[in-house]
């Protein structure tokens, strides 16, 4: 009987350890196990829509050197999870300006998905369309035909300070300001 549960023990293990080494949506360990974590942060050209902006089309990462990015990957617009996190954005959009932050939510979806999704939900930050997943893939958020949830934070030099993968889309929101304002008060 010993030997037995010895054999299922040691099978769960290895059988587990497969299923996270081969599973895309496992969250790290922690966000210091990321490639990029405190790298600079990849750079980025891409379509996207900003209400508050309805003519500029083209945005860069360079377009908001000097300031904190807020920078999140998320799978669809319109859907429940992906509007309850982009509305948990908004909800504290004023705060994260008043600490000099730029919310940008980057999916595969058009600009044209992105200017409804903006419009339904009166959402003030800027979407970016990564159609084919090119950026997303550089940040590591690419699961084959949409982004995965994660966020990087990103200073005012670039460099990427601090990251979330996989993560819930009720409380992201708010661990990303508490953060954020406990790393300008540190």
């Amino acid at each position: 009987m010993f030997r037995m549960n010895i054999c299922r023990f040691i099978f769960s293990i290895i059988f587990s350890s497969l299923f996270l080494l081969s599973n895309p949506f496992v969250v790290l360990a922690n966000e210091y196990d990321h490639p990029l974590y405190e790298k600079d942060a990849p750079t980025f050209t891409l379509n996207g829509y900003n209400s508050l902006k309805p003519n500029k089309t083209n945005w860069s990462l360079k377009d908001y050197h000097g300031k904190w990015i807020v920078l999140y990957f998320y799978p669809k617009d319109l859907t429940s999870g992906c509007t309850i996190e982009a509305k948990g954005f908004q909800r504290l959009s004023s705060q994260f300006r008043s600490l000099n932050a730029s919310i940008i939510g980057v999916s595969s979806d058009s600009n044209f998905s992105h200017k409804s999704f903006c419009s339904k939900q009166k959402l003030d930050f800027t979407l970016l369309s990564d159609t084919n997943g090119e950026i997303s893939k550089e940040y590591g958020s690419w699961n084959h035909t949409f982004s995965n949830r994660n966020t990087f934070l990103i200073n005012p030099k670039g460099k990427i300070v601090f990251l979330w993968t996989s993560v819930k889309p009720t409380t992201h929101p708010k661990e990303v300001l508490v953060k954020l304002t406990e790393i300008i008060n540190s």
